[in-house]
């Protein structure tokens, strides 16, 4: 894939492949802990030892890659889910800095990854990171991830 879109990419873009259309809107699945959830939002404390507290909000209506496909009401609610969740992970964390990454380069389907930044941070002072994620990484302690969410979903009650 260097240097060029995949071969799918048309597929992933109309939504006939998308990996987030795709998937069930569980509690816990390989990827994270759902810490808050509406009727088009679901927020996923991530399993991926990427940073402490790296939370993906995913859009769970129709099919959408940008946020301006939204209409008014859908943008209103998945934005003001995207700032409840940070706000939560902001009083929970104590971070330097919120990052929000509203990405889809791989995935093209909306989302929102929310990285708090800390002292110990990858890239103070730079953009975060964030390379795709191959499920092979290394993961966050089951009981820490556990606590953290249960903390988190308090707060968001």
């Amino acid at each position: 894939m260097s240097g060029a879109w995949p071969d799918d990419w048309a597929d992933r873009i109309d939504g006939s492949v998308c990996a987030m259309c795709r998937s069930v809107r569980s509690d816990e699945d390989s990827y994270g802990i759902r810490i808050f959830s509406t009727e088009n939002v679901d927020a996923v404390l991530q399993r991926a030892d990427v940073q402490r507290g790296y939370t993906l909000v995913i859009w769970r209506g129709r099919h959408v890659v940008e946020p301006f496909e939204l209409t008014e009401p859908e943008a209103s609610s998945y934005w003001q889910a995207i700032l409840t969740v940070a706000k939560a992970l902001a009083t929970f964390y104590r971070p330097l800095k919120m990052n929000y990454e509203t990405l889809g380069n791989t995935v093209p389907h909306l989302h929102t990854h929310l990285l708090p930044r800390f002292v110990d941070d990858p890239a103070p002072g730079r953009p975060f990171p964030l390379l795709p994620q191959s499920g092979r990484e290394a993961q966050i302690d089951p009981a820490l991830l556990a606590s953290d969410a249960a903390a988190l979903r308090a707060l968001l009650g």
